[in-house]
């Protein structure tokens, strides 16, 4: 379904659905996967058994048993019973999660469909897609496969957005080492503005660029193409010109036969190495005869023009001018460094600021929203296109535990709809809601041993630690142990505790016995991973209800979802548009 006219009432609706069925299937999304064995989540949660799970997940078929709720004649609800509220039925709770995230819904069409859906817009408002001439810059010449994709999907994003809201600058929030911000100035001529909190990014990001215009070849073949098709261009005008005035051009001081001669005169006239001001088309026209290059301005007073003559004289300055003035400029990214919020005032922190698309690739946590909020209230802002991640980041207002004015203003929810009904997600949902569906769909699976890892040592500090807590983390010590046993003993050690009291085989013996159960822990996490694209639908949806209440947008919209970027679903929404990037 396209949605052209998509109502503030039709995406509340759609937020009603998902809601509907995440206020039974949240429970497992929110379980702890460190507290597996030690609160019995499986059985807690689960009417059926682990492998009937991973073959549903892997085979999308299921082999289902008859469990208690479907015997005593009563009707599960999602896949759910609606008296124990454990899982009963594998292959309904899976569809249910397919038709709750947003391809589901009927809300979302392709990138392409998007790209196409813009430049038609273009076309009918006699604007065309303009980028900076000459060869393609290769992304992955300066960073790795993942980023260049990324790159290169949203920034053709960017830049048809910016062509349609007949823009020319980018301010790029949350720009990080300016992978994004680069590729923007150098691909497509844009005058980017990346702002970074952090100063030892935004530093990293100048000097990258700067080496990256130096040393890219393809930036080297793309800044000649430009120049010197802007040179064939402007003389072959004066040539043109000049021909309808006179039959024959008198002493003319290269042997300039015909328009087609021009690109071996250039060729042979422009220096490979030039560093200074004085570029190449300059050479070129000052061994031209002044007959030449002159134009017929210079001929005819501006008394002796008509009005109309008057009116493409002065057309035709201008457009001389604007050429003149990107063709000395050249592409543009400035680092900032500054932490902004949606009270943040772009003017001083940008002298130069026009109108402009808000752009953001992996903008983390609140940064999303703030971005949204941004640019709602900044008139200058004629476009965003966002891509957030990092949910487990979102601050929630309506979050029980978290303490009284920890965040003066929450990420989520946004919209006023949802905080109405204070709609609260919690943090190991959101946790969820960054998994990537896809990417176990393409043969990479979760990091099971380490989440099994985890799980146990919190049975083995439960059992001989009175259910230690501490605030240290041990999450990045798995990848530097061999062994289960090593991994417990650099575990306590990193948790101060003592490790002595435990023998090896009493450490292995815990492994051994629930690696029985390993397979709960597998089935368990696939089904978190299947009702991830559901929570991330939900907060994507608070963000384009909260866009849509806004009476006074008359703004261009696009909002991209961090995973999206590898499946790139769009949404369209009237006049405006929405980039749900999908998992």
């Amino acid at each position: 379904m396209m949605l052209a006219t998509l109502s503030l009432t039709h995406v509340q609706q759609k937020i009603d659905e998902v809601k509907q069925f995440l206020a039974i299937a949240m429970r497992i999304a929110n379980a702890h996967t460190v507290e597996f064995y030690t609160h019995d989540v499986w059985s807690r949660f689960m009417a059926v058994a682990p492998e009937e799970v991973l073959s549903a997940v892997s085979a999308d078929q299921v082999h289902q048993r008859e469990h208690s709720c479907k015997e005593n004649g009563e009707q599960s609800t999602f896949g759910f019973c609606p008296e124990s509220h454990h899982l009963v039925k594998i292959s309904e709770m899976l569809e249910a999660a397919r038709m709750h995230s947003l391809p589901g819904l009927g809300i979302c069409f392709s990138r392409e469909e998007l790209l196409l859906s813009v430049q038609k817009n273009c076309s009918n408002s006699g604007s065309s897609t303009k980028t900076a001439a000459g060869a393609t810059l290769e992304t992955d010449e300066f960073m790795n496969s993942k980023k260049s994709h990324e790159v290169q999907c949203m920034s053709e994003v960017v830049a048809q957005l910016a062509q349609q809201c007949q823009v020319t600058q980018i301010i790029d929030v949350g720009s990080g080492k300016g992978y994004l911000s680069s590729f923007l100035s150098m691909q497509y001529g844009l005058q980017v503005y990346g702002i970074d909190s952090s100063s030892t990014n935004t530093h990293g990001a100048r000097e990258r660029d700067r080496k990256l215009k130096k040393f890219s070849k393809a930036f080297q073949q793309h800044s000649k193409a430009k120049k010197r098709n802007t040179l064939e261009g402007e003389i072959k005008s004066n040539i043109i010109t000049q021909t309808d005035q006179r039959k024959e051009v008198e002493k003319t001081e290269l042997p300039l036969s015909s328009v087609e001669d021009l690109p071996n005169v250039i060729e042979e006239h422009m220096e490979p190495n030039m560093t200074n001001q004085e570029s190449s088309e300059d050479l070129f026209l000052n061994a031209l005869s002044l007959d030449v290059i002159e134009t017929t301005s210079s001929k005819v007073p501006s008394c002796q023009l008509t009005e109309e003559e008057r009116e493409k004289r002065k057309k035709k300055n201008l457009e001389r001018k604007a050429q003149n003035t990107s063709r000395n400029e050249g592409p543009l990214f400035s680092p900032i460094t500054s932490y902004v919020t949606a009270e943040t005032e772009l003017r001083e922190l940008i002298s130069e600021l026009q109108a402009a698309v808000l752009v953001g690739l992996h903008t983390c946590g609140d940064l999303a929203p703030s971005s949204l909020r941004m640019f709602v209230a900044k008139a200058e802002l004629s476009a965003v296109c966002s891509v957030g991640c990092c949910y487990h980041l979102l601050s929630e207002e309506f979050d029980p535990t978290a303490e009284e004015g920890s965040h003066a203003v929450n990420g989520f929810p946004l919209s006023q709809y949802l905080r109405d009904q204070s709609w609260f997600c919690g943090r190991n949902a959101r946790m969820s809601a960054c998994l990537a569906l896809e990417r176990f769909s393409h043969g990479q699976g979760i990091p099971l041993e380490s989440l099994f890892y985890r799980a146990v040592l919190h049975v083995i500090l439960r059992d001989h630690y009175g259910s230690f807590k501490s605030e240290k983390r041990v999450g990045n010590v798995y990848s530097k142990t061999k062994s289960f046993v090593e991994y417990v003993r650099r575990a306590l050690q990193r948790l101060e505790l003592d490790e002595t009291k435990l023998p090896d085989n009493e450490i292995q013996g815990y492994h051994d016995k629930y690696s029985l159960r390993m397979n709960e822990l597998q089935a368990f996490t696939m089904l978190k991973v299947a009702l991830a694209p559901c929570i991330e639908g939900l907060i994507l949806l608070d963000r384009l209800c909260y866009l849509k209440e806004q009476v006074n947008i008359v703004k261009e919209i696009q909002i991209i979802n961090t995973y999206q970027l590898k499946m790139c679903r769009m949404m369209q929404a009237g006049s405006k548009y929405l980039n749900l990037t999908l998992i």
